[in-house]
């Protein structure tokens, strides 16, 4: 193992992805040099060296602990935290930073009404213990309203990431049933499809096999039956398939929509009204931005998309853009698909004319 991997792991342990932090949890570790501001106007003893070495050790591991706990045993280490800030407030005011650190694990102990309730009584009690160990406001103040501010803070950002979490899980659930919904029609009309004609050409190979010996010419036509219901089949087959890639253009698009959405990629989509297309035109074009919007939720982290489609000097001009930081393989089964359809129609497709992301296709408006 690495010594990059071995950090890696090390910061994993202490710093678990599922809590939201990852390296800012470091970052906030800053606002405990408040501890050892007041060593720098008093002189300190080595008793008081040795215990506050010892108290930002044992912080330090309830702290990165924390990261890893919910419920009661939160609750356990926030108070554990807060007896550190209440014992040591009589003899450093830089220890109300404690209060703070305690108020901002508070979201991990349970619903947000319980969570604000702790947050309060964090800031109760030091302002209950300032008049009494610190009645300076540099000690009370931060110790009380600034654990209100970032506790409050904490809970807020909490609850919408666990919105958002379910909101993501609720939409890969409304995608994952379409799927099956989809999978389930399909097996449905080609076992309409096909069902009866092949339980006819059972029942006519049989006879065909039982007639062979007995009456040649009947055995003939029986397969020759055979063979155009096979053919019919086939026909019903293709057409049924044709029937899934007839989408019109304007389904595809409300489609893409939904889908980028969900994706947290903003949709802007630009239809000329004055363009009219044949079905055939409106099936090839709604696979090509099928395709190509797919590519961009797969791989461009983008923030925004961009679907346009006008009417330019005799040309049907289809452009779909994004702003992430994705770069289209030209060498991809999907580009070559969307090539050859747009080529179907008599068109060009371009890849990265207007940025290493960006689709555009044109077709002459007499094809479309």
């Amino acid at each position: 193992m690495s010594a990059y991997q071995r950090l890696k792991a090390i910061h994993r342990f202490l710093v678990p992805p599922d809590s939201g932090q990852s390296w800012t949890a470091y970052l906030w570790l800053i606002y405990l040099s408040f501890f050892f501001i007041e060593w720098q106007f008093r002189p300190v003893g080595t008793l008081e060296l040795t215990l506050s070495l010892a108290t930002v050790a044992v912080f330090l591991v309830l702290y990165f602990s924390a990261y890893r706990r919910s419920g009661r045993a939160a609750l356990c280490h926030i108070l554990a935290i807060v007896a550190l800030a209440g014992a040591w407030s009589w003899f450093n005011a830089g220890a109300s930073v404690l209060f703070i650190y305690a108020a901002a694990f508070a979201n991990q102990v349970g619903p947000p009404r319980r969570a604000v309730w702790i947050v309060l009584s964090i800031a109760a009690f030091a302002a209950l213990i300032a008049p009494l160990a610190r009645p300076e406001p540099f000690y009370w103040m931060p110790g009380v309203f600034i654990s209100i501010i970032i506790g409050l803070a904490n809970i807020f950002f909490a609850e919408q990431q666990r919105k958002n979490a379910e909101l993501k899980l609720s939409q890969a659930e409304v995608r994952r049933l379409a799927r099956v919904a989809e999978r389930e029609r399909i097996a449905r009309d080609l076992h309409d499809v096909l069902g009866h004609t092949l339980s006819m050409i059972a029942v006519k190979s049989e006879l065909a096999e039982r007639l062979v010996e007995r009456d040649g010419e009947k055995a003939r036509e029986e397969i020759r039956s055979m063979g155009e219901s096979a053919r019919k089949a086939l026909a019903d087959v293709r057409e049924a398939i044709s029937g899934y890639q007839r989408q019109t253009l304007d389904d595809a698009l409300e489609h893409m929509r939904l889908s980028l959405r969900a994706a947290d990629i903003e949709p802007i989509i630009e239809v000329d009204e004055r363009v009219h297309l044949e079905a055939r035109t409106q099936g090839m074009l709604a696979l090509v931005v099928r395709e190509a919007v797919t590519n961009i939720i797969r791989h461009s982290k983008a923030r925004h998309c961009r679907i346009r489609l006008e009417s330019i000097d005799g040309e049907l001009r289809l452009a779909v853009e994004d702003d992430g930081g994705g770069r289209i393989r030209m060498d991809g089964n999907g580009i070559q698909g969307m090539r050859a359809r747009i080529e179907s129609l008599g068109g060009t497709l371009k890849i990265g004319s207007n940025g290493p992301s960006s689709l555009i296709a044109k077709i002459p408006l007499e094809a479309a």
